[in-house]
């Protein structure tokens, strides 16, 4: 029988990103972007059930045949996992993402040095977006980190799961989990306002309240932190605008207009090697122009400000790419297929 400890013992090994379990297949892993079947047989259902037995606990298991799904966190010696499990037609499947030991810095993750002025902002609301997989928990916890060496103040965190360990530096870390130590986005939210926080970071705005709160927060004098899964600067405002009824858009596009900092829109490219991955973002920082332009609901005017906007530190994804085709990070084929506009590397414009 395929032994849980093993399978992630190897995943660590391998430098996979991700290890796929699922009944009816080979188990998988996904080492720099590509999924890799490994030597393995088919899992059965038995083989999965005794997984499932042995990386989750009684509380777990309940919630999990109530919701047919769980996220958690676990570890083994020598690394901890983000955890998913749910249900498929064949039966049980389950994900588990290596999550990194050590917090890097943005300059070890080749981020532009924007990202840490960000950081150290009193207040306001930064974004981080893109697909699952795209480094979004990553970045957020090097930003992170930069505030917890370089002020003095209250960071809370709350997770579904957390994923990298803070501890406390020259500010006072606090992090927080979903169901093990709160029930909701919002009903933490709504407490860490009551606890005396600098800055706040809510692993995901999933729902109209957590998404109102975490406005509030950033307008009432917190620098807050957030993701959402969309993939650029203007799908992001659309996406928050759209969530509220119409009769509140305009309320939220004048919050969004005066706390919003940044967005950053984030992709992970195999690197030219093969043998790791480099991020590449939109970023657009919010500048009295750009604030107009949300408060006026003419945010589709927003790209041609990012890509005139260098002296504030904003970039467009392509201006990002081209410069990682340049330095030789990465291949042509590869920046085109994540490209706004593709021509520009297929045919090399530049």
């Amino acid at each position: 029988m395929t032994k849980i400890k093993d399978l992630l013992e190897y995943s660590l090994k391998s430098g996979a990103s991700d290890l796929h379990l699922s009944v009816g297949s080979v188990p998988m892993v996904r080492i720099h972007g590509i999924m890799k079947k490994l030597q393995l047989p088919v899992l059965e259902l038995s083989a999965m059930e005794a997984i499932k037995e042995e990386v989750l606990n009684e509380n777990q298991k309940k919630i999990f045949d109530k919701n047919l799904e769980l996220d958690f966190s676990t570890a083994i010696e020598g690394g901890r996992f983000r955890v998913n499990f749910f249900n498929q037609i064949n039966g049980l499947s389950a994900v588990f993402r290596t999550i990194p030991a050590e917090i890097k810095s943005t300059d070890e993750l080749g981020l532009p040095p924007i990202l840490n002025q960000l950081s150290m902002k009193e207040k306001g609301l930064i974004l981080l977006t893109g697909p699952t997989g795209s480094g979004k928990s990553t970045t957020l916890a090097a930003m992170i980190d930069y505030v917890n060496e370089n002020k003095s103040c209250h960071i809370i965190t709350i997770e579904d799961p957390v994923e990298y360990f803070h501890s406390s530096k020259n500010s006072m870390m606090n992090q927080r989990e979903l169901g093990q130590s709160t029930h909701s986005f919002s009903n933490a939210l709504k407490s860490a306002l009551r606890e005396d926080p600098d800055v706040i970071l809510v692993g995901e705005m999933r729902d109209l309240e957590t998404i109102q709160l975490a406005l509030t927060a950033a307008e009432t004098g917190h620098l807050v932190f957030s993701t959402l899964h969309t993939s650029s600067a203007v799908k992001t405002i659309d996406r928050i605008i759209d969530v509220f009824p119409a009769g509140q858009k305009d309320q939220i596009r004048s919050m969004l207009s005066e706390s919003l900092l940044a967005v950053i829109a984030q992709k992970l490219l195999k690197n030219k090697d093969l043998n790791g991955r480099v991020p590449a973002s939109e970023i657009m920082v919010a500048n009295s122009a750009i604030r107009n332009l949300i408060r006026e609901d003419k945010i589709y005017q927003i790209p041609t400000l990012i890509q005139s906007g260098g002296q504030d530190g904003m970039q467009s994804l392509d201006h990002d790419l081209q410069r990682l085709v340049q330095q030789g990070k990465v291949s042509r084929e590869e920046a085109a297929t994540f490209a706004d506009n593709s021509e520009i590397f297929e045919k090399g414009v530049f």
